[in-house]
């Protein structure tokens, strides 16, 4: 039985999963008027990875009979500061994210749901891969400083990336 606990949590997180894909919106403008095509392309790819995650939530509501409820998307801040910044504002928030995706797991153990555990462990590794990405473009960054080429080539390296 899916337990409506458990549907509850799973909404919330819709709309968590939204939000972060705006986030990451929002940030990929700041970084194509900046002139930093690589780091906007990143953006652009995160974006839509949070997209297709809240699409995972939504299917696995649906499969199980549950009700989607979409609630107000809250905006995004539209200022930011320096590339380093920016990048230690992704960490903290894929953080507040693996712990939104855990109270949702513990939700579901709690209702012995079975198949809402799995499906979250899936999430729950994903999470740690997120954060690991982002750490390692944070340490490169804080290597080279401000030093502009190195910038650039960075820039350059995070254009290859595509949603996965």
């Amino acid at each position: 039985m899916f337990s409506k606990a458990v549907q509850k949590a799973m909404n919330k997180q819709i709309n968590h999963e939204l939000f972060s894909s705006y986030l990451y919106l929002s940030m990929a403008a700041h970084f194509d008027k900046e002139g930093l095509a690589g780091f906007a392309a990143w953006m652009k790819a995160q974006s839509t990875e949070e997209r297709e995650h809240a699409m995972k939530f939504y299917e696995h509501i649906y499969n199980r009979g549950g009700s989607v409820v979409l609630e107000a998307i809250e905006k995004p801040p539209t200022e930011f500061k320096k590339p380093l910044d920016v990048m230690k504002q992704v960490l903290e928030h894929e953080r507040k994210v693996t712990a939104l995706i855990t109270s949702v797991y513990e939700v579901a153990l709690k209702e012995n749901d079975y198949p809402a555990q799995v499906m979250l462990q899936w999430f729950i590794g994903e999470q740690v891969e997120e954060e690991k990405s982002v750490s390692d473009i944070i340490d490169r960054l804080s290597k080279v400083g401000d030093a502009p080429g190195m910038l650039f080539m960075i820039d350059a390296q995070l254009s290859s990336r595509k949603a996965d």
